[in-house]
């Protein structure tokens, strides 16, 4: 093919699909970039296992009505938290798990689908441990509402040898963290200790492509999200802010909220404002799982210029003391959730 002929092709391409083909990184592109050594190469390995399972785990999704029951509806067992698991909670774990196993490169993972941590093959080159939520917000799965997978990733003490001890580890140690939201696209958000980036899948290519580079968190917003069902619950503290943003600040900000941790964590993200789920009477420790929900969660808003409280503090300077421990978390914009542990300290 001719120089000519080669520029009238891209320039007909970048016409069809209003694209720069010259622009054009899939995630596989990004983090073999991205790689500067040995550790980083195999952490290259790991992230791009993972995307492959979220690719797998969308197109579950996507079939989810076709798949005359395979895939919908309750699996009939409950996980460790004693929550009703769905048929593509297990999907989705399997998924995860056999996909960072035989990577090769982690030696412990931590699931929210089971109770105990889960030791990976062993491997020369396993150096990492993985935790993760491999389908959040699934009681939403049936009715199509938006729901997401979670991931954190941390460097394992010594190479290729499994330490539980490894997996209680404080947030701020991840090397890596993200999340895939499968909604009206299949969004992949990733950190890997420095900026956040954004890749949505196009399922012509297959591949996930960099839409959303070093993505930053508004100051502050015009939003806030919490389960306003839980208002009866709420400590003084947490009642006060609410009825702050909503009749005394003029104007006063907009609830926003979806059910799905993911699906309100990445509007927030993108527009600013505050996600909330604190703890309250019916939930003293919080609900959300600390090591595999709110550490992700916090350590991508934070590379993203917002913050992450547990109503007193960083909530990544934690440190767990069991795997599937809970937490109340507050996140978004850094002036905004300042202002909530302003609030919070009163009482």
């Amino acid at each position: 093919m001719s120089n000519v002929q080669r520029v009238a092709s891209q320039t007909r391409l970048e016409d069809a699909f209003d694209v720069n083909v010259e622009d054009l990184q899939t995630l596989g592109t990004f983090i073999i970039n991205t790689a500067r050594d040995e550790d980083t190469s195999d952490l290259s390995i790991l992230i791009q296992s993972i995307g492959t399972s979220c690719k797998y785990i969308a197109n579950c999704v996507r079939k989810l009505g076709l798949a005359n029951g395979k895939l919908g509806g309750k699996a009939g067992t409950e996980n460790v938290q004693g929550e009703e698991q769905m048929k593509l909670d297990l999907v989705a774990h399997q998924v995860f798990a056999r996909g960072l196993d035989r990577s090769g490169r982690c030696t412990l993972m931590v699931s929210e689908e089971v109770e105990q941590l889960i030791p990976c093959a062993t491997s020369p080159h396993g150096r990492y441990v993985c935790v993760f939520d491999p389908l959040d917000g699934s009681s939403n799965i049936d009715c199509s509402v938006s729901i997401g997978s979670i991931f954190g990733i941390y460097k394992a003490s010594e190479r290729g040898v499994r330490n539980d001890c490894d997996a209680l580890q404080p947030g701020k140690d991840m090397v890596a963290a993200g999340y895939a939201l499968y909604g009206s696209a299949c969004n992949l958000v990733l950190t890997i200790g420095g900026c956040v980036y954004g890749f949505t899948l196009d399922s012509s290519l297959g591949e996930f492509v960099l839409t959303h580079p070093k993505i930053r968190v508004p100051r502050s917003g015009k939003i806030y999200s919490i389960n306003e069902g839980n208002a009866k619950y709420w400590d003084p503290g947490m009642a006060n802010y609410v009825n702050h943003v909503k009749h005394v600040e003029d104007p006063p900000r907009s609830l926003r909220y979806i059910g799905s941790m993911v699906a309100d964590v990445h509007r927030t993200l993108l527009y600013g404002g505050t996600f909330s789920y604190p703890s309250d009477s019916k939930s003293k420790h919080g609900k959300l799982r600390t090591l595999y929900e709110c550490f992700p969660m916090a350590y991508i808003m934070e590379k993203a210029g917002g913050a992450a409280s547990d109503g007193r503090g960083r909530i990544l300077d934690i440190l767990p003391t069991h795997i599937h421990q809970r937490s109340p978390i507050h996140m978004g914009s850094a002036d905004d959730v300042a202002e909530i542990e302003r609030f919070l300290a009163k009482h």
